[in-house]
């Protein structure tokens, strides 16, 4: 079929090379077939750290009234399937997903994937990837689609505190340092994320809240430096919101006994 011949093309670009993948079709469909519930990772952004693989699962249904044969996904960064830069083809020998029948016209499929730091993953693709994705009827209906759903893929970060001296008289000076990094896919290290705004927060030994104190940015190394007045017994920590290529990343409070 030839639409079968056009996925096999796509999927082996990708599993051979994610940076060349040759022309395809982008959307296109006959009949009534319908892809619809894409989740991926459950919802939530994938975070991958500086060196192990992580595994992506997608759940998706397909609905035709003659019932679903196949389907497939395929996980890609960049404009279009036709321009992406980086990919991943779903785990199974066949590339396709496993599908599972709800009733005589719904499908529950799923398919896993594998993302790898310094192979399908460089720096530059963190950021928003999307799912292409196919689906083919018993009636030979299909539906294909160049986005189905667009996911986050984000270097995982750190972030460290440290307030001094400890303790200290109320009144007195508090330096508090810190250092916020990421996964640098390339090298298979963290490294410092610079100039990027971070919050100095602080919480009564008495509550469970934070406030916010101050904003300050990181230096050329990821470094976080500054100071406060002590007031009272409690916790620093510094809070970083996130970008579209890093997730948000709270320290673990540092206690200061106030004398």
């Amino acid at each position: 079929m030839r639409i079968r011949a056009t996925v096999a093309a796509v999927s082996g670009a990708l599993a051979l090379s994610a940076l060349a993948v040759p022309a395809a079709q982008a959307d296109d469909s006959e009949g009534d077939t319908k892809i619809s519930n894409v989740v991926v990772n459950g919802g939530k952004s994938v975070v991958v750290g500086a060196t192990a693989n992580k595994k992506v699962t997608v759940t998706f249904t397909v609905t035709d009234n003659s019932g679903a044969d196949w389907a497939q996904a395929i996980l890609y960064h960049g404009p279009s399937i036709e321009k992406s830069d980086s990919g991943a083809v779903a785990d199974s020998s066949d590339g396709e997903a496993k599908c599972a029948k709800v009733n005589a016209t719904k499908s529950t499929c799923t398919s896993s994937f594998t993302l790898d730091p310094g192979s399908n993953l460089v720096n530059s693709v963190a950021g928003t990837w999307k799912v292409w994705a196919i689906a083919a009827a018993k009636d030979y209906d299909f539906t294909q689609k160049d986005n189905v759903k667009s996911f986050k893929v984000q270097r995982a970060s750190k972030l460290t505190v440290n307030a001094s001296p400890e303790p200290v008289k109320k009144g007195k000076t508090i330096t508090v340092t810190g250092k916020l990094s990421r996964a640098n896919w390339e090298t298979g290290k963290y490294a410092g994320y610079t100039g990027q705004s971070v919050k100095l927060q602080f919480r009564k030994k008495s509550s469970s809240t934070y406030t916010t104190v101050k904003t300050i940015k990181t230096n050329s190394k990821g470094e976080l430096k500054t100071t406060v007045k002590a007031s009272a017994d409690g916790y620093y920590r510094y809070s970083f919101a996130g970008t579209s290529t890093t997730p948000a990343v709270n320290a673990a409070g540092d206690f200061v006994d106030v004398k």
